[in-house]
Parts: C-alpha cells; structure tokens; sequence
C-alpha cells in the first residue's frame, strides 16, 4: 500500500484527486496525503507546471490554508511547505515581494475566520519558507538567486514579529510561534545588526516559563550564526544582556530547575564559544569579557554531581577550549597580557573541573543506574581532555599546584580526608602524564614516593593508583631505581578482580616500557601471575594482556631464564590441552581449548629477543643494551616444536571448527610476525601441516597464515621449496573448490585473491611452476565478492607480463575478459565506491599492455547498450580516447571513470553527482 500510495502521489492525476483529497468532509489523514501530494508535486516537478498556471495555484494554496487555519494543524503545516515551495520556484522573478503578500492576504480580513488563527496561520508560512528552502533540491545557480531574494523579504517579516512580542495583548501561542519564526529566519545568515532588536526582545521573553526554551533557541541560533562576528557593536551589546541573566540562573540553581540552568548556560558559552576572538580584541572591554567567563565557570562548576542532579558543566567544555586557542594564537606580546589575566582563571578551573570529577559518596553511588554511572564516566574521560589541554597554557607550575595539593591531604594528620579528594588529584595528574611527555617535570619522584602512604580503601581510588603508576611507566624506565616502591602495588593489585583491567594493563606498560630494568623482579611476578592465571580471576581478554605482559618481561632475561620460566608458566596449560585433546569435542572443551591457544599467541606476541625495537629517542641504538642475539634457537621455537605433535593432535580432532584451525593459525602467525626469520626451523613442518590441513578442509585463517609465510620466506632459497610445494597445493585445492561453486566460500576467495597478490609481489617465480593453472587464477578474480582484492591483485600481476611467460600468456588469451569485467561494473554493474579500483587496472592495463587494451576496448565497447543504454557510440569513443591518452597521470583516469559511470547511470549534472 506504502508504494502504491507513493507512486500515486508523483502521477499526473495527483494534480486533480489532490484537491479532490482535500474536502472539508474528509478526515485529517486523508487531507494531509493530498497535502503532501501537492507539496511533491511542486518540489519535485515543477517543470511539468505550465507558466500560466502560477497564479491559479497560488491563489488556491491561499484560500486552502485560509480554510484550515483553524482546522487540523498537521495538514495546515503541509500546505504552508507547499506554499513555500511555490515561492521558492518563483521567487524573484514570477513572484517578486513573495512574503510581502503573504503578510498583506492574511492581514486582510479573511472571510470569518478569527484574526489569532489567521495570525497564526502565516507565522506557520514564515516559518516554513526558509526551512523549506534548506532542503530545496534548487540548482547551485537558484540556490544564490533566492537565498539573495529571501535576504530581501526579511525587511517585511522583521517589523510584523517585532509587533506581535512586543504586544502586551498577544497571546502566549503567538509569541512562541514568533520566536520559532526568527530562529528559522536566522538561520539564512540575517545580518545581527538586522535583527539585534528582536533578540533583545527575546531576552525580555527569557522570564516566562512558557516562552524560555523557544526564546533560548532563537537566540542561540542568531547569535551562532557564522557571519555574526562582522557585527562587534551589537555583539558589545549583547554581553550585559547575557550577564543580567546571572540572577534568573542563581534561583534557577537554588531551585534544582535544571531546564533554566541549562537554557541560561547554553547562551552564555555559545557568545563565549563563538566569539571570544571577537570579544578578547575589544580591549576597552576587557572587564565585562572576564564577566562572562566568571560567569561560564560559575556553570561549569554548578553544584551537584553529573548526570543525576546536573546537566549543564558538561555543556561548558569546549568553550575553555576555544578560549585558550585564541589566547594562545595571539602574537607573544599580546599573548603575555591576556595570560597575565587568564592564566588565575585556568587555575581556578583546574580547581573546579577536579571538584567536578570527584565521586559522590559511596551511598549515593551505589544508588546510581549504571546509564548514570557510564555516563560520568565519559564525563570524567572529557574533564580528563580537558586538563591535558589545560596543561599547555600553565605548563609545569600545573604539576606543582597538584602535587603541593595531595601533599598536604596526605600529610595533614588532623583532618581526615575523604578519599574523594584524593582520587579527583591522582586523577588529574593522570591526566596530564598519560599523554603528556613528564619525564621533564620534578614533582614526579615526589608523587611516587606519596602514591604508597594513600590509604587505599576503596575500589575507584584504587583504579586511579593503578591507571595513575601506568601512565608514568615511561618515566619509570628512566628512573629504574622507583620501581621498587610502586611493583608491590601493582603485583597485590592483581589478585583483586575488581581492579582487572587497571592492574592487569598497568603491569603490561611496566614490562613494556621497563623490561630491561625489571630482571630482578621477574621471579617474583612471574609467580604472582602464574598464581592469578591458576586461580581464573581474570576475565579473558585481561588473561590475554597479561600473558602479553609476561612475553615483554621475558624477553630481557638470559636464553636459559627464557626457557626455566617458559617451562614453569606453560607447562600446567600443555598438561591441561594434552587431557582437552583426548576427549570429545563439545562445546566446553572447546572454549577451553581456545583459551589455552589464545594464552600461548599472545606470550609468543611479545616474546621477541632481538633488540629492534629498542631505539632511544634520537634514532640512536641504546648503549649497553645491544648484544647480539644468543646461539641457537630462539625459545619461542624451542616450545613451538616440543608442543607440535600435542597442537596436530587437536587439530585432527577439530579440523571442522574454523574457530578453533583460527586459534592454532593464530599462534604461528604471531610467532611469525614476531620473530621473522628466527623462525625458519619450523618452515618445513608448518608447510607440510597447512598443507595437509587446508587439503582436508579449505579455511581462510590457514591461506592467512600461507600469506605471511611467502611473505618472509618465499624469497629464501632454503625455504623456497616447501613454500612453493604449499603454495602449489593451496592454489589448486583453492581452484578445484571453485569449480564446485565459489559462491559458499566469499571469505576463501578473498583471503586467496591477497595470497596470490602477495606471492606476485614478493616471489613471482612462483608462478613459472609446470603444476600451476595461472589461467584458473586469473579467472578466479570474478568470483571475489571483495572487488577491492581482486583488483589489487590484477594491479600486482600486470607488471610481471614481460618477467614470467605464464602470466603474459594468460593475459594475452583473457585480458578482454577482465576489461569486459571492468566496463560492466563502470557501466552499473557495481557500487560507484569501486571506481576508483577499476581506474587502478584501466590505468595498470594501459600501462603494461598498452596496444592490447587499445584492441580489448574497441571490441568490448562495440556491442550497442554496452556497459548501458545510456551512452552513445560518440561518448564510448570519446571515454576510450581518453584512458588510452593517460600513462602517466592515475589521478586524472580515475576522474575519466567517474565521469564515465556517472554518465552510465544517468547521474551526470545531477544534485546526485555533485556529492560524488
């Protein structure tokens, strides 16, 4: 019914039953469908409407919204869109002073029905009007025209509103209306200056509860606009007017009204966000700018705590931003004096933002939903952005403030401090030094030796103790002698599952940052690991960072160390896969047998011996920590082939279980990632294993897994002959799958498509071979749903034609095939987002095999209504002239393309076409 009833609505016949819909007898859901017919009608065809019909229309648009003004007001608000989209077709030249005869037909007495509904009636039309002409489809070029000719007509709209709100007897319905009205004008860029009187009368509207939030939008909106800042004086004006609100917000605030607090509020910071450039620069004024920014703090830190008993500090944010970015972007002399003024404010913000991050008590916490608990905790994430930027004005002396702070909490045996206070303090220092270089700063070594007399008592300071010794592990790697009295924390924190992710991530930054320095320490966190992982207080993924944490710590100690705590650590996981691989596979041994192979890639992860990754800041290696890595194996291969035979028996066991192959890829693939070419002693086994494995039952996790192996070994001539054997074996067990069907396997054929893409990039050789069907390859590409791969692999093989014979002689027999491919996807066989990987192979083709791509296009091109019907003979010319013309420039043939496919879908000079 939906579809019919849309197709009715754009027939020819729309134009009589519309009016027909419209009947007095009619209910309102049946007036309002003729209603909106009328409004498509005009929008969207008003080609199909002869000229000497406007004045018709129009006059009966008129009479009809006469007729409902007192009728049903959704069917009034659809006559009046319609009215405007008639204007906005005729406005200026068929219909010059539009709105000026608006107001004069309904000012004029209107055959019985009542001055207030007809008044309402045209505020509803003057409001639509610029509404509509945001979301007109008008061409560019009309666009300007009536934007240009609405800036005109406001002189009429301008007087009428300001004579209804400063009317004592309008009604409350009108002024609002009133108000809806200018800020829908406002929004077509009406100069301030035009409509500075009307926003100061809707600061007298503020007081009337009824009023207030339309009024705040208006004004909102006008003075938001971008071109307002032009305006200074009426800006100048505006900033007492702002200030006067200070004692409606005080009682709003006393009152727990939130509504008016975050109205008041929202005006405030929009003059400050919008225009504090403007304002700063009116030096005369200085004192009333600094009102407002008192009185944007004063929002900041209104009482209570958010979200549950306020709403409005959050709203205040940005504004602290933008003020420091202006001060900041000033000339240094100029600078100097507004920081000698702002620096104490910001101060005193970093003072209220603190007050504002703290908890409540743990009562009122308890009682909070966890919406209202998420909520703080993303706003407690946005006070933390905003200290950091904070940072960059007041620099160190931030650091120091805090520090002298939580010193005298600490050290003040008298009053016993809430453990709010201090949290809130931790918290800004965490703040700052979790993305801010500290290593300069000298309050540090002062704060880790405070950290251990907190009397930690409570779940949330204790988060912020971890999160906080975590943000510092950088400053601890160069200051490895304070390790000793933050470890303790950290390793008894573990065993607290309340503080999983802080501990657990706060011991993987330590063992990152400070491995070298943390042999003396390895015993003992390994044991309060091993403990922790035995007792499952963790949850996964917390399990899995820590066993990250565990390969990062090992792999500073000595090669005999690696391979004792290896031991020691795996040994109960191999103990426990050795009995999961012996029974039958149900879904419980199943997850316990992916978690242990989880555990195993992320230690294998981190666990890397050579000492690449430890560059000091300027480039330079790090002095004594360059030995050359031990003789024999490295320790990950050591217990990668003692476990080999425990991991085949399970796979035989669950090679049906494309999660369980993926956790036995994972580990390889991470442990090829990591150690590279020490991994060369397993290549021939886990070749032969993949091989056999991906045989028996094809999963793209295993032609992953083949990926990284030809991409690190293919071009070892050791290597290459078990790579080459699996790679042979992949690709045809691949291609026979297709024969079948590749349409069941989307995810085989795109993790394919890349396997071959790298093995032409890195070792093209591998394709000279007697046993490989390069043809089936190249033809493959058609069944990748992931047109992105194909075409990448295309890209990659086009260069080899002339260096390995197969592959020219494949392109040679079916490049037309693939330029066929190609056309059809341009011509609308495909999602525009691929064009520009089609240009890709065009530009590859063009390249490479020129003169063939010269004949390909001519045949493919010929078929009439080939790639659409669409495109004449003389466009396909022109198109194929074009890309051939291009071998230099693959930006200019990817706008060839898009030109192309925008003509072949009928796009082309469309509103569509130009957000392309």
């Amino acid at each position: 019914a939906q579809k019919w009833l849309m197709q009715a609505q754009v027939s020819p016949q729309a134009w009589q039953f519309c009016w027909a819909l419209l009947s007095p007898e009619k209910v309102p859901e049946i007036q309002y469908f003729g209603a909106s017919a009328l409004h498509t009608k005009i929008s969207r065809y008003w080609s199909d409407i002869p000229t000497d019909q406007y004045e018709s229309l129009k006059s009966q648009l008129f009479s009809q919204i006469a007729c409902f003004s007192s009728g049903s007001k959704m069917v009034l608000t659809r006559l009046c869109v319609a009215l405007a989209s008639l204007a906005l077709n005729t406005m200026p030249e068929a219909w010059p002073g539009a709105v000026a005869e608006m107001v004069r037909v309904f000012q004029e007495d209107g055959g019985g029905v009542d001055g207030r509904a007809r008044c309402l009636a045209l505020l509803e039309l003057l409001t639509v009007l610029p509404e509509e002409f945001q979301t007109s489809r008008l061409p560019q070029y009309r666009k300007g025209q009536v934007r240009g000719a609405l800036g005109r007509e406001w002189g009429s709209v301008c007087p009428l509103l300001q004579q209804l709100l400063r009317r004592t007897d309008s009604p409350g319905a009108v002024k609002a209306r009133v108000l809806r009205c200018l800020s829908s004008w406002v929004l077509l860029d009406v100069p301030l200056s035009e409509s500075e009187g009307l926003v100061h009368d809707c600061f007298s509207a503020l007081p009337d509860p009824e009023l207030f939030d339309t009024a705040v939008e208006a004004i909102v909106n006008a003075i938001s606009q971008p071109d307002s800042q032009r305006y200074v004086n009426t800006l100048l004006k505006l900033v007492p007017q702002v200030l006067a609100l200070q004692e409606q917000l005080r009682e709003a605030v006393q009152n727990g009204d939130m509504e008016t607090c975050h109205g008041i509020c929202r005006i405030a910071v929009t003059l400050g966000e919008n225009h504090s450039r403007t304002l700063l620069e009116q030096v005369d004024h200085w004192q009333s700018f600094l009102a407002l920014v008192n009185m944007i703090m004063f929002c900041t830190g209104i009482p209570g705590h958010y979200p549950v008993n306020e709403t409005t500090s959050s709203l205040t944010l940005t504004f602290w931003y933008t003020l420091q970015d202006e001060i900041m972007s000033f000339e240094s002399d100029k600078q100097a004096v507004y920081l000698q003024v702002y620096r104490p404010v910001y101060f005193q913000l970093v003072d209220v933002l603190l007050h504002k991050a703290q908890f409540p008590s743990d009562h009122e916490y308890a009682s909070w939903s966890s919406d209202e608990k998420e909520q703080f905790r993303i706003y407690r994430v946005d006070i933390s952005d905003t200290l950091m930027y904070v940072y960059e004005m007041l620099g160190s002396e931030l650091l120091s403030n805090l520090y002298d702070k939580l010193g005298r909490l600490l050290t003040n045996a008298e009053q016993p401090t809430s453990w709010q206070h201090t949290e809130a303090l931790l918290y800004g220092f965490q703040s700052i030094a979790e993305t801010i270089d500290v290593n300069y700063s000298d309050v540090i070594p002062g704060l880790i030796g405070l950290i251990p007399r907190i009397n930690i008592n409570n779940v949330q300071l204790a988060d912020t103790v971890m999160f906080t010794i975590g943000a510092l592990a950088e400053w601890l790697a160069d200051h490895p002698v304070m390790l000793s009295s933050v470890l303790p924390l950290v390793l008894q924190a573990l065993g607290n599952p309340d503080l999983s992710v802080s501990s657990v991530s706060t011991l993987k930054k330590i063992c990152r940052e400070c491995k070298y320095d943390l042999p003396p320490y390895a015993t003992n966190i390994v044991a309060v690991s091993q403990e922790v992982l035995i007792k499952q207080i963790h949850k996964t993924s917390q399990c899995m960072w820590l066993m990250q944490a565990l390969g990062f710590l090992l792999s500073a100690l000595p090669v005999e160390d690696i391979l004792r705590n290896l031991h020691s650590l795996i040994t109960p996981y191999i103990q426990q896969l050795e009995k999961l691989a012996d029974e039958t596979p149900n879904p419980s041994n199943k997850l316990a047998i992916i978690h242990i192979l989880g555990l195993l890639s992320n230690l294998f992860t981190t666990l890397d011996i050579s000492k690449q990754d430890d560059e000091s800041a300027d480039g330079s290696a790090p002095p004594v920590k360059t030995a050359p890595p031990p003789p024999g194996p490295n320790p990950v291969v050591v217990v990668l082939q003692q476990v080999f035979a425990l991991i085949q028996t399970v796979l035989s066991k669950w090679l049906n279980d494309s999660q369980v192959v993926e956790a036995v890829c994972a580990i390889f693939e991470k442990s090829v990632k990591t150690l590279l070419h020490d991994f060369a002693p397993m290549v021939s086994q886990l070749s032969e294993m993949l091989g056999q494995m991906y045989s028996t039952i094809p999963q793209a996790s295993a032609l992953d897994l083949t990926r990284q192996m030809v991409h690190i070994f293919a071009s070892e001539t050791d290597h290459f002959p078990p790579i080459k054997a699996l790679f042979e074996l992949v690709t045809s067990v691949t291609l026979s799958i297709f024969q079948q069907g590749p349409r069941d396997h989307p995810d085989i054929v795109d993790s394919f498509m890349q396997l071959q893409a790298q093995a032409l990039k890195r070792k093209p050789d591998l394709f000279l071979s007697e046993s490989l069907d390069v043809k089936a390859v190249f033809h493959c590409g058609k069944f990748a749903h992931d047109l992105d791969n194909h075409t990448h692999c295309c890209t990659e093989l086009l260069p080899h034609c002339s260096d390995v014979p197969p592959l020219a002689r494949v392109v040679q027999e079916d490049g037309k095939l693939l330029v066929q491919a190609v056309l059809e996807g341009i011509g609308g066989g495909a999602s525009r987002s691929l064009m520009d990987q089609f240009a890709d192979v065009l530009f590859c083709l063009n390249k490479h095999c020129f003169s063939l791509l010269a004949v390909w296009l001519k045949e493919a091109l010929q078929p009439p209504g080939f790639p659409s019907s669409r495109i004449t003979a003389e466009q396909k010319d022109n198109f194929s002239h074009q890309i051939l013309r291009e071998r230099v420039n693959k930006r200019r043939v990817k706008d060839i393309v898009k030109e192309f496919t925008l003509l072949c879908r009928g796009l082309h000079g469309t509103e569509y076409a130009a957000e392309y």
